[in-house]
């Protein structure tokens, strides 16, 4: 089975989350709560330079919101956001939470990646 990373958001899924999502954006991003989507998505969408890195990592990436993980991986317990890698079946956390939130910038975020993969 080949190697995939699973990045997983400290935010839910839905309509609703989403709105809440891009107001506490834009009022109070000092205190939002995603690195990884502060750093990856501008107020309504994925920033280009995230999506060109992606598609160009080589490596099958899955995004999910923290609830859809949850429901989907209910024994796993960790905080968010983080990002696993997907080998044999088996997830292993590669960027912790820690990791990701001490990122100031895409640089760092994509330097952190490409250290794992």
């Amino acid at each position: 089975m080949s190697k995939q990373l699973v990045f997983v958001y400290n935010a839910d899924s839905g309509m609703f989350n989403t709105l809440t999502d891009i107001a506490h954006k834009v009022f109070s991003p000092q205190t939002y709560e995603c690195n990884l989507c502060a750093i990856s998505h501008s107020y309504l969408s994925e920033r280009s330079e995230w999506k060109e890195f992606i598609e160009e990592l080589g490596v099958e990436c899955e995004f999910l919101h923290r609830d859809e993980f949850l429901k989907k991986h209910p024994s796993i317990k960790t905080d968010f956001p983080v990002i696993f890698e997907l080998a044999d079946g088996e997830l292993k956390p590669v960027l912790s939470t820690d990791k990701i939130n001490s990122c100031k910038s895409m640089d760092d975020l994509k330097e952190a990646i490409n250290s794992v993969i």
